[in-house]
């Protein structure tokens, strides 16, 4: 499909805003999900005026991680394009991930008598994780002949690139995470799933153990975990794939990685939603594309707390006045996954979708939920079709065939 379109790519002075509130999609909590409580007035209006609908980031019941969700709504097909959380993690960050090189994401986790007490050590401050990092960056320089190098990250967050003397291909990468996804808990062992990457997991197995003694007296964070261990794929530029000029305006690493992987502008924001904001409207002549991430909605579906995430949905429906003001073409309003506070994590669900476009029936739709989005013109899509239909809506796309 990716390949079709590239044919059908034709230029204008068009723009198109995507705003994905991570996690958004939900369940019902005393018969209303997360969306169906927020007040939402903006983003009704929009649904009530645009095209909406569901989409499906991977398959039917198939929960997707943050990486192939993005992927999908940059629309590269998941499944075509399996990407592990390590590189994005690491290029969010600003670390080189070379041909030689596995990226891990890591977690500063609690473990007590062996157990998992947990996973994300209580969510430390950024500040507390770079101390730690550094401590570990200090005292592991090699294992095995292998290099390692550390990146900070967000709260528990960091990565690691294992770099090592010679490519040892994409087979390499094929390492289980050690994380359990669940508190009470022992950490999975790592094992190999090919014989390259036999000498991955060894090393990461005496990469943990050495991290463990390091920070034995440092808890909660007295832990590490792997998780998306991953070499650097080969793939087509968005630029290249869409004929667009790409902006990527996100705070967290793992996002601005997946970005910078496609070649997006994608600058180290720090601070709040409202910075980010003002850098893409900073920036809005430069562009034609524009990618901008909420990401608490999702924190607070992950940590259960029903009323935080209605709380962050009303924060983000405060700024889509400040979008409309630039007036885009194509404005589409969308998650990732779904992150419902009732399952404290991502889940297969059907994602909320809403395209504000010149091109719609609307009307179909009197709010933003997920209920009324099934009502939506749109249907139930595959994420990688909402890229097409924005191209599309903005008048980039030529007619196929005679």
């Amino acid at each position: 499909m990716q390949d079709t379109i590239r044919g059908l790519i034709q230029k204008n002075g068009s723009k198109i805003i995507l705003l994905v509130l991570d996690g958004l999609g939900g369940l019902p909590l005393n018969g209303k999900t997360e969306l169906e409580t927020a007040a939402t007035p903006n983003l009704d209006k929009l649904a009530s005026e645009g095209a909406c609908g569901l989409h499906i980031p991977v398959g039917q019941g198939i929960t997707p991680g943050s990486g192939p969700g993005h992927l999908g709504l940059f629309g590269y097909d998941p499944l075509e394009w399996e990407i592990g959380r390590g590189i994005l993690e690491a290029m969010g960050l600003g670390l080189e991930v070379k041909r030689t090189d596995v990226a891990v994401r890591c977690n500063y986790a609690t473990i007590e008598n062996g157990i998992i007490k947990d996973r994300r050590a209580g969510r430390p401050p950024t500040e507390k994780t770079a101390q730690l990092t550094q401590l570990l960056a200090r005292q592991i320089q090699e294992i095995d002949g292998v290099k390692f190098i550390f990146g900070a990250g967000m709260e528990h967050r960091f990565a690691v690139v294992m770099r090592f003397p010679d490519a040892l291909g994409p087979d390499a990468a094929r390492v289980n995470d050690s994380d359990p996804q669940h508190d009470g808990k022992p950490p999975l062992p790592l094992l190999p799933g090919s014989k390259k990457a036999e000498k991955v997991a060894a090393v990461s197995e005496k990469f943990i153990a050495r991290a463990a003694e390091i920070l034995k007296d440092h808890a909660p964070a007295n832990f590490v975990m792997m998780r998306g261990f991953s070499t650097h794929p080969h793939m087509p530029s968005f630029e290249d794939a869409y004929g667009l000029r790409p902006l990527a305006v996100a705070s967290y690493p793992m996002y601005r990685g997946i970005s910078r992987l496609l070649d997006m502008d994608a600058p180290d924001i720090e601070g709040g939603f409202d910075r980010q904001v003002d850098y893409l409207e900073s920036r809005y002549r430069d562009f034609d594309y524009f990618f901008l991430h909420f990401k608490k909605t999702d924190s607070m579906g992950e940590d259960g707390n029903f009323a935080g995430k209605v709380k962050k949905i009303e924060e983000a429906d405060s700024f889509i006045p400040r979008l409309l003001a630039l007036k885009p073409d194509v404005l589409i309003v969308t998650g990732d996954h779904a992150t419902p506070a009732v399952m404290k994590g991502h889940s297969w669900h059907p994602v909320p979708l809403m395209l504000k476009a010149p091109y719609v029936l609307g009307r179909t739709c009197s709010r933003f939920t997920e209920r009324e989005c099934l009502k939506g013109e749109l249907g139930i899509i595959k994420t990688a079709s909402i890229m097409p239909l924005a191209l599309a809506q903005a008048g980039r796309l030529k007619k196929f065939g005679a």
